[in-house]
């Protein structure tokens, strides 16, 4: 028997809540591209157990036509006869055929192979046409139209504690810890002192900036500046910045954040800009940076460049990465152990537990 037939668009607004934030991969599991894949595996019965399998094939010759009519014959007549000439689809195709790359390569392969939500058949030659896909019979599951509120919440839980990695529910909790309450985001500072934040995703960032990165990467940890949306002054530190001969009074168009290690001998300055939508640290952006410390007398050393971001799965990331300077790194809060070098030529790496600088070239 065929699983009970569902909408695109009910497949379309679970997805997002199956692959949560911090999922990796996750567009090629929540877009459109996704919604066809998993909604022509369940219109054929390619699910786990069936013995039935799907090709790109079954996705980009689909018509809306075709996805209206969930009757089990016809069904079953697109299923066995699609792949002959002669077979004519209703009405207009969702893809032309060169989609079944991406259908193949992002979707199935990057993408629900991942995080084990479909299954490949193992006896088909790679250089085979042959249909090789079929949805696992749990996920399957979850997009029963007769499960919903609580259950549904509940049988999705059940199912990303089963399938995504350790790593990845550690991931996705990360991203969920960073919702932001109506009473702001209250930042603990290295030396004891707080401040609150308006709430957002940026000010998430922040907070985990000052309280997570510079604890892992910095041997001893300052806070000289963090501004905010609207309030540019939210916690100036004069003190420590005037002790290691920075001035920042004057100083206009300063980072989001400006962190300092008193750690080594000679004080590391890091300037860290966070993006939730923009603002990374680009070339231009960078030597406007170095021209404050070399006013303060810093060999340029001294100092070091990080753009922060919610996760590399974000859509600030992928809209700024090309844009990063060469000699910076980037960070992000959902994958808090690692960070980003962009290596410009320098063929000394550098110890990232001391944090020492790269100055580009």
């Amino acid at each position: 028997m065929l699983p009970p037939y569902v909408s695109r668009a009910l497949i379309s607004e679970r997805l997002p809540l199956i692959f949560p934030e911090g999922t990796p991969n996750r567009s090629y599991c929540t877009r459109e591209l996704a919604a066809s894949t998993v909604f022509a595996m369940l219109y054929i019965g390619a699910v786990e157990g069936a013995d039935v399998w799907l090709g790109p094939v079954h996705v980009y010759r689909m018509t809306d036509l075709q996805a209206e009519d969930g009757c089990e014959a016809s069904r079953s007549d697109y299923r066995v006869n699609l792949r002959k000439k002669s077979y004519q689809v209703p009405g207009n195709r969702w893809y032309a055929d060169n989609t079944r790359e991406p259908i193949r390569d992002e979707t199935l392969r990057e993408g629900f192979l991942v995080v084990g939500a479909v299954l490949e058949r193992a006896d088909v030659p790679t250089t085979s046409g042959a249909p090789r896909y079929a949805l696992r019979a749990d996920l399957a599951a979850l997009f029963d139209p007769d499960l919903m509120g609580e259950d549904l919440s509940a049988a999705i839980f059940s199912w990303q504690e089963k399938h995504l990695s350790r790593s990845a529910r550690a991931r996705v909790s990360l991203m969920r810890a960073g919702t932001t309450g109506k009473d702001g985001v209250l930042v603990h500072f290295p030396n004891g002192d707080t401040r609150r934040l308006a709430s957002g995703p940026s000010s998430d960032i922040s907070k985990a900036v000052v309280e997570v990165f510079a604890v892992k990467f910095l041997e001893k940890p300052g806070v000289i500046w963090l501004s905010e949306s609207g309030n540019k002054v939210a916690h100036p530190d004069l003190k420590l910045a005037s002790g290691i001969g920075l001035d920042i009074e004057a100083q206009k168009n300063l980072p989001d954040l400006i962190l300092v290690d008193m750690g080594p001998v000679e004080p590391l300055i890091v300037f860290v800009e966070v993006v939730a939508t923009d603002g990374a640290i680009t070339p231009r952006r960078q030597e406007a940076l170095y021209a404050i410390t070399d006013r303060g007398g810093f060999s340029r050393s001294q100092v070091a460049f990080v753009t922060a971001y919610a996760d590399r799965e974000g859509a600030g990331f992928k809209k700024t990465v090309t844009g990063l300077a060469w000699g910076s790194y980037a960070w992000f809060m959902s994958e808090p152990e690692n960070l980003v070098l962009l290596q410009n030529g320098v063929t000394r790496l550098t110890s990232l537990n001391a944090f020492a600088a790269v100055e580009p070239n």
